[in-house]
Formats: C-alpha cells, sequence, structure tokens
C-alpha cells in the first residue's frame, strides 16, 4: 500500500498542482488530505473543487470548521479572520456543500488521520500538547501511525511504550520502526512555515514500513500577485517566501 498524505494547501492552487502531478507519477493506490485546504490563499474555490474531482476525501481542518460554524472566527487572529471570511464569501455552493461534508477524523487503512491532534482534534496543535497528554493520546489509539497537519511543519513523534521522541523529518525516505507508535506531521502545501519554501507531502508504503517526504518547487511569484489581487492580507503573501 502507498498512500500519498497532504496537508494545508490553504487556497494555494498552483502549489497543489505540483503535488497532484507529483503523486500522478508516483505509482501511489490511495490520496487524502488533512484538511486545512481553503484560507490564507488566492484560490481556495479551486482547491476544493480539484480534491472533489479526484474524489480525494479530506478531514476537516480548523478553516473549514470556521467556514462551517462561523462561531470559531473569533479563535483566529484578525488577519486569518479576514482571510477566512473573503475566502468564504467567494467559494461556491458546491465547495460550501462539499466542505461541509469534512468529518474531523478518518480511520483507513490501519491508520488515523486527524488535522490537528488525535483522536479527532482541528485546533489543537501537537506543540501545546504536555508529555503526559501525549503519552496517553498514544495509548488511547488503536492505529499504529496518526498522521497530522495544523503546524505547516514536518516532524515526527515516536513512542515505544515508555518514552516519547522527536525528530525533523527530513526531505527523502525515512524508515519506521515497527515496534513504535508514531504521529506524522506532513508539512504544507501552500504555506510551510518551516526553512524551505517548497510545497511538501509525504508518501507512506507500508510494505516498506517508509515515509518518502517529497519537496516541490512552484511559482511562488505567481501566486503573491494573486494574493495582492484577492485584497487578502498581505503577511499571506510574504510568507510564502
Amino acid at each position: 500500500m502507498r498512500l500519498a498524505i497532504f496537508s494545508d494547501a490553504h487556497g494555494n492552487f498552483d502549489a497543489l498542482k505540483q503535488v497532484i502531478k507529483d503523486i500522478d507519477s508516483s505509482d501511489v493506490d490511495a490520496v487524502i488530505s488533512l484538511g486545512d485546504n481553503i484560507g490564507y490563499g488566492p484560490e481556495s474555490d479551486r482547491v476544493i473543487k480539484k480534491i472533489k474531482a479526484l474524489n480525494i476525501p479530506s478531514v476537516q481542518g480548523n478553516h473549514e470548521l470556521a467556514v462551517n460554524d462561523e462561531e470559531y472566527l473569533n479563535w483566529f487572529n484578525p488577519a486569518a479572520r479576514k482571510s477566512l471570511i473573503k475566502t468564504r464569501n467567494k467559494l461556491s455552493k458546491a465547495s460550501l456543500r462539499h466542505i461541509s461534508q469534512f468529518e474531523p477524523v478518518i480511520t483507513s487503512y490501519g491508520c488515523r488521520f486527524v488535522h490537528g491532534f488525535p483522536p479527532d482534534s482541528p485546533l489543537i496543535y501537537v506543540y501545546q500538547v504536555s508529555e503526559g497528554r501525549k503519552q496517553e493520546a498514544f495509548e488511547e489509539m488503536a492505529e499504529r501511525l496518526c498522521f497530522i497537519g495544523h503546524t505547516h511543519t514536518l516532524e515526527i513523534i515516536g513512542y515505544d511504550g515508555k518514552d516519547i521522541e522527536y525528530e525533523t523529518l527530513p526531505e527523502g525516505l525515512s524508515r519506521l520502526e515497527p515496534d513504535k507508535k508514531y504521529i506524522i506531521n506532513v508539512g504544507s502545501v501552500g504555506q510551510p512555515r518551516d526553512s524551505s519554501n517548497n510545497a511538501k507531502y509525504v508518501i507512506w508504503d507500508s510494505l516498506a514500513n517508509s515515509l518518502d517526504v517529497r519537496f516541490l518547487s512552484y511559482d511562488i511569484a505567481s501566486v503573491v500577485k494573486k494574493i495582492k489581487a484577492a485584497g487578502l492580507p498581505e503577511e499571506h503573501a510574504v510568507r510564502l517566501w
């Protein structure tokens, strides 16, 4: 089983297009999105239409949650809130209906998929969680692997039944230990917040017990122009660099 997992496309259709192109040439069996397909970027509607057309299942991210229930808009900082309101107003009725169907968690292929933190939170950042709560989450998880996004950074957290270990997930191939549980942060397609501005996603190979982290370049300058033209907060353009 080869599964492509991506997260946080954030309305960046140019970046997503490169990811889909790479996935198409990578002999994968299925694809899953970890949410936050919308917001920040200039083409959220195109992103939703693309994942719908390709039948890519997605969990609910915090941005989809706020579009579905405006009470959650107050959870966001002013710039993100402004971006989300503009985004919601530009989404088609079909896209809004599709987003409303996203669930907080998907369990499939023997894995758990959630935007923020297991078992099913789209809001909690993994770095906000205490060591004790992380240990509880690992022990409560029936699945060996849980894939998350939300922080826009690549990270792998391993648990051997006693100790929790943290590592940055590097580009390329990494092997998983069969006797450990993992929470795996797949980074961001549309707005990375680490040392590389490339679009990122992960391919999990169940037979090889490996992760292949892909870094993909795209036309950032074009997306920056689109963000400014759409009247979205400039900081969301600056962050792309």
